[in-house]
């Protein structure tokens, strides 16, 4: 678009928006006639008249009302792209308010989040650790980290970063003292350590090679509201317990859990990045988004 037709678009807008030349030209810091001229000047690059004036007010015709529309559309869509483009170039800066659950804090974060830190020497990391779902707009997060199987349904964006295994496991010290169960419907015999804030917590379902499902309940012998008292319970010998591999993962390595039914799967979850909906992300929010993104594309677990 040529630079005099943006401006006589501009012009145009303004003079419309304050509803007088006298008010658009003030506002604009031009006179009257070099607005009034732009208008002109628009109107016989289009062929029509857009504007009628009487001596109290200026009205816009059938044409105008309809060039109007499309001329805020296309202003506005150019401030965003200056903007997003202006914003783009910043170096995050700022507080970046960062949500996670308890568990995914202590374990994960230690692996990137020094490098990213690193990477944005002017960006402060404030960390909000919670095993509840926050209201992301009331506690002013700008983005939540949340590893789960659904996510209530709101007005946030979610953008899903890796898949999360959920396996079964136990202590070698409780499987030599109970055995170790063949079958899902052995489990039944077993003592389940369970989350407390699952909807169905000595619910588990699983899955066989070959498609067959199974849909077990537990007894239960311990319950927690936390991941991680949980673990420490599953290491103590106390039971069996379904994790997501993360929690797990170190203690599957050396030894101090052991998978429980191999042969059968649970059902797994996902890693989000949750964050409020708008129309421009900050360069900081942005910088966290892509960070993770990309270090997530790489399977972890």
């Amino acid at each position: 678009m040529p630079l005099d037709q943006f401006s006589a678009m501009q012009a145009f807008r303004r003079v419309v928006d304050l509803g007088s030349f006298s008010a658009a030209a003030s506002q604009a810091g031009v006179s009257h006639t070099v607005l009034s001229r732009q208008v002109k000047q628009l109107e016989q690059q289009l062929g029509t008249q857009l504007l009628t004036r009487t001596t109290r007010r200026l009205h816009l015709t059938e044409a105008g009302a309809l060039f109007y529309r499309h001329c805020a559309q296309i202003l506005d869509q150019m401030q965003a792209m200056a903007l997003e483009l202006s914003e783009h170039q910043q170096q995050p800066t700022g507080t970046l308010r960062l949500g996670v659950a308890t568990a995914f804090g202590e374990l994960e974060l230690g692996r990137w989040l020094p490098d990213f830190v690193e990477r944005h020497p002017q960006l402060h990391i404030e960390l909000h650790c919670s095993d509840r779902f926050v209201d992301l707009l009331e506690e002013e997060i700008d983005v939540c980290l949340r590893v789960t199987d659904a996510l209530p349904d709101s007005s946030l964006v979610a953008r899903r970063l890796a898949n999360s295994e959920v396996v079964l496991v136990a202590a070698p010290g409780y499987l030599e003292r109970h055995g170790a169960p063949a079958t899902p419907d052995d489990l039944a015999s077993h003592a389940l350590l369970g989350y407390s804030q699952l909807l169905h917590p000595q619910r588990l379902l699983l899955s066989g090679a070959a498609g067959e499902q199974r849909d077990i309940l537990m007894p239960r012998r311990l319950s927690a509201n936390s991941p991680m008292a949980l673990r420490a319970a599953a290491i103590g010998a106390l039971g069996i317990a379904s994790f997501d591999r993360f929690i797990v993962h170190d203690a599957l390595q050396d030894g101090r859990l052991v998978p429980v039914l191999e042969s059968w799967a649970l059902p797994p979850r996902s890693l989000y990045a949750v964050y409020p909906q708008s129309r421009y992300l900050a360069p900081k929010v942005r910088a966290l988004l892509d960070y993770v993104q990309a270090y997530y594309s790489t399977p972890r677990w």
